[in-house]
């Protein structure tokens, strides 16, 4: 029933109301003091303290609670009519009352505001004419058209405080829904971002450590045979680490400022991807037919790159010791049609737990294309297909 209001809101309604009863109160007592008024001079200043106090108070209130207030005016009202006293300075409380009910009402509030305003214009309409001494004759034919304008009359004063409530009422639902737009819009933008670095990280960390531990297996089996071969296996595990703590780094520095994407690797960074491959232990065979038509789009070669990392990485992972792996690229005039399979080592099953195939097919649909992957017969093929007219 009551809204929250700032503390400098309150004082300022506070203020308003006292800066109006004093004028209403003199006031009030003056018209009181009519010659129609029967009620002497004592019952004159209690009344007219009486309704200056109600549409001070309703004036006060309107915007803590519009329905209090509402009720608040309506009661002065019926107080003033059934005194018999004619409209004065403290009427005006009435605006904005009426204001505030479209404006900071609730629904019922609001549509309450509204009739009030029409159901009020008629009930002055009539009172002036129809009830107290002062009324002038009364309602009769002869006075019916001036009783008509004075309904239309008091019908546009009372809606237009309405209509401007409920204009402002629509105007701050607006900015709202226009915050609240823009701030799920940020979180969006937000959880996109935090998923493409997720995504980079772990093509990133996921491809080194495995290109490290293979190379580590091979160092510490050759370390009592062959020392070259053990020196030339640490030299790759040094020259992956420091290149995936840089690519880390780079990952790191978008998450907390916000900067840009920053250098991302390209197809002709392809060819040391796959030396790191070979120089873990696996028979590679690449087979790219066609060659690329041109230079391709960024969002492609970024595409085609961190599939064949992750790729490769899973058979690194799973696959069988000593088979080979085969990898076609075909650059098509719309699109490339990438295929990477290897034989599976018994017992393993790709692609049932982590990220590593769902982060490959979001990348192919990022860029607006598609990819499957599938054991079929022994082998493991991941197949993707992705257009060069750019980013879907």
């Amino acid at each position: 029933m009551f809204r929250r209001l700032k503390t400098s809101q309150i004082v300022t309604d506070v203020v308003i109301a006292v800066g109006f009863f004093v004028i209403a109160w003199p006031v009030e007592a003056l018209v009181a003091s009519g010659a129609w008024s029967s009620l002497g001079p004592v019952g004159d200043a209690v009344s007219g303290l009486l309704i200056a106090a109600l549409f001070t108070g309703a004036l006060a209130l309107r915007r803590l609670s519009p329905a209090l207030a509402l009720g608040i005016a309506w009661v002065g009202a019926l107080v003033q009519m059934g005194l018999g006293r004619p409209p004065s300075f403290a009427d005006l409380a009435i605006f904005g009352v009426l204001y505030t009910t479209a404006a900071y009402g609730s629904r019922v509030v609001y549509w309450a505001g509204f009739a009030s305003a029409l159901v009020g214009a008629l009930v002055i309409t009539v009172y002036l004419f129809a009830g107290p001494p002062f009324a002038g004759g009364g309602l009769s034919w002869q006075t019916l058209p001036l009783a008509l304008v004075v309904l239309v009359a008091g019908a546009f004063a009372l809606g237009l405080s309405w209509t401007i409530g409920a204009l402002v009422r629509t105007a701050v639902r607006a900015r709202e829904n226009r915050e609240a737009q823009q701030r799920a819009e940020a979180e969006t933008a937000a959880e996109q971002e935090r998923v493409r670095i997720a995504r980079d990280m772990h093509d990133v960390v996921a491809h080194s450590l495995a290109v490290v531990i293979a190379q580590a297996d091979g160092a510490r089996y050759a370390a009592s045979s062959d020392a070259a071969i053990a020196t030339e296996a640490l030299a790759t595990i040094s020259t992956t680490a420091r290149s995936a703590l840089a690519d880390v780094r780079l990952l790191l520095g978008q998450l907390r400022h916000r900067q840009g994407d920053g250098p991302q690797p390209t197809i002709a960074d392809l060819e040391e991807l796959y030396m790191q491959v070979r120089t873990a232990g696996v028979q590679l065979r690449v087979d790219v037919d066609p060659a690329p038509p041109g230079e391709p789009p960024a969002a492609v070669q970024l595409a085609v790159y961190r599939i064949l990392q992750e790729a490769l990485t899973n058979t690194l992972r799973h696959g069988a010791p000593g088979g080979s792996v085969d990898v076609r690229l075909s650059w098509l005039s719309d699109r490339v049609e990438l295929d990477v399979r290897n034989p599976v080592s018994p017992g393993s099953q790709p692609g049932r737990s982590g990220h590593g195939i769902i982060g490959m097919r979001e990348r192919a649909q990022l860029a607006g294309g598609r990819l499957d992957a599938a054991d079929e017969g022994g082998a493991f093929t991941v197949r993707a297909t992705i257009p060069l007219g750019g980013a879907g």
